[in-house]
Protein backbone atom coordinates (compact mmCIF):
# COMPACT_ATOMS: atom_id res chain seq x y z
CA UNK A 1 0.00 0.00 0.00
CA UNK A 2 3.03 2.19 1.19
CA UNK A 3 4.64 1.76 -1.91
CA UNK A 4 1.40 2.95 -4.23
CA UNK A 5 0.77 6.21 -2.15
CA UNK A 6 4.54 7.04 -2.84
CA UNK A 7 3.98 6.13 -6.27
CA UNK A 8 1.40 8.73 -6.64
CA UNK A 9 2.90 11.52 -4.69
CA UNK A 10 6.24 10.85 -7.07
CA UNK A 11 3.76 11.32 -9.69
CA UNK A 12 2.16 14.74 -8.39
CA UNK A 13 -0.90 14.01 -6.46
CA UNK A 14 -0.89 15.58 -3.47
CA UNK A 15 -3.21 15.99 -1.18
CA UNK A 16 -4.35 15.48 2.85
CA UNK A 17 -5.99 11.85 2.04
CA UNK A 18 -2.75 10.58 0.22
CA UNK A 19 -0.67 12.54 3.26
CA UNK A 20 -2.92 10.80 5.63
CA UNK A 21 -2.79 7.21 4.00
CA UNK A 22 1.26 8.02 4.01
CA UNK A 23 1.75 9.07 7.56
CA UNK A 24 -0.58 6.03 8.76
CA UNK A 25 1.19 3.69 6.96
CA UNK A 26 4.71 5.08 8.01
CA UNK A 27 3.31 5.37 11.87
CA UNK A 28 1.97 1.65 11.63
CA UNK A 29 5.64 0.77 10.72
CA UNK A 30 7.20 3.01 13.47
CA UNK A 31 8.92 5.36 11.22
CA UNK A 32 7.44 8.09 13.57
CA UNK A 33 10.19 10.78 11.46
CA UNK A 34 8.13 9.97 8.27
CA UNK A 35 4.95 9.67 9.92
CA UNK A 36 5.34 12.93 11.05
CA UNK A 37 6.16 14.66 7.98
CA UNK A 38 3.39 13.39 5.87
CA UNK A 39 0.48 14.48 8.99
CA UNK A 40 1.92 17.48 9.61
CA UNK A 41 1.95 17.99 5.04
CA UNK A 42 -1.88 16.67 5.72
CA UNK A 43 -3.17 18.81 7.88
CA UNK A 44 -1.20 21.59 6.04
CA UNK A 45 -3.62 20.84 3.71
CA UNK A 46 -6.67 20.68 5.64
CA UNK A 47 -6.70 22.45 9.53
CA UNK A 48 -9.76 20.92 9.94
CA UNK A 49 -8.75 16.94 9.98
CA UNK A 50 -8.87 16.11 13.63
CA UNK A 51 -7.87 12.52 12.90
CA UNK A 52 -4.45 13.62 11.47
CA UNK A 53 -3.72 15.91 14.43
CA UNK A 54 -3.97 12.86 16.44
CA UNK A 55 -1.99 10.84 15.00
CA UNK A 56 0.96 13.62 14.28
CA UNK A 57 0.88 13.88 17.90
CA UNK A 58 1.69 10.01 18.52
CA UNK A 59 3.93 10.54 16.12
CA UNK A 60 5.63 12.99 17.96
CA UNK A 61 5.18 11.16 20.89
CA UNK A 62 7.00 8.04 19.21
CA UNK A 63 9.83 10.50 18.40
CA UNK A 64 9.91 11.55 21.97
CA UNK A 65 9.34 15.28 21.32
CA UNK A 66 6.31 15.94 23.83
CA UNK A 67 5.78 19.56 23.15
CA UNK A 68 5.04 19.30 19.65
CA UNK A 69 2.92 16.13 20.80
CA UNK A 70 0.99 18.48 23.00
CA UNK A 71 0.58 21.16 20.49
CA UNK A 72 -0.04 18.69 18.15
CA UNK A 73 -3.47 17.37 20.39
CA UNK A 74 -4.49 20.81 21.62
CA UNK A 75 -4.76 21.88 18.03
CA UNK A 76 -6.60 18.70 17.13
CA UNK A 77 -8.73 19.31 20.12
CA UNK A 78 -9.72 22.54 18.51
CA UNK A 79 -10.59 21.19 15.05
CA UNK A 80 -12.45 18.30 16.70
CA UNK A 81 -14.54 20.30 18.82
CA UNK A 82 -15.60 22.90 15.71
CA UNK A 83 -17.12 19.72 14.03
CA UNK A 84 -18.39 18.06 16.77
CA UNK A 85 -15.87 14.88 16.25
CA UNK A 86 -16.61 13.77 19.66
CA UNK A 87 -14.49 10.43 19.47
CA UNK A 88 -11.47 12.20 18.29
CA UNK A 89 -12.35 15.07 21.29
CA UNK A 90 -12.26 12.43 23.86
CA UNK A 91 -9.09 10.29 22.30
CA UNK A 92 -6.64 13.39 22.37
CA UNK A 93 -8.13 14.55 26.10
CA UNK A 94 -6.89 11.19 27.17
CA UNK A 95 -3.53 11.62 25.55
CA UNK A 96 -3.10 15.00 26.80
CA UNK A 97 -4.01 14.18 30.07
CA UNK A 98 -1.58 10.71 30.12
CA UNK A 99 1.30 13.03 28.70
CA UNK A 100 0.82 15.29 31.68
CA UNK A 101 1.09 12.60 34.12
CA UNK A 102 4.18 11.62 32.77
CA UNK A 103 5.84 14.99 32.70
CA UNK A 104 4.29 15.22 36.60
CA UNK A 105 6.19 12.26 37.18
CA UNK A 106 9.53 13.24 35.71
CA UNK A 107 9.67 16.23 37.69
Amino acid sequence: MLESLEKMLAKGVDNALLRFGLGKGYLDLGDHAKAAEHFQRCVAFDPKYSAAWKLLGKARLGQADYPAARQAWEQGLEAARAHGDKQAEKEMTVFLKKLERQAADQR
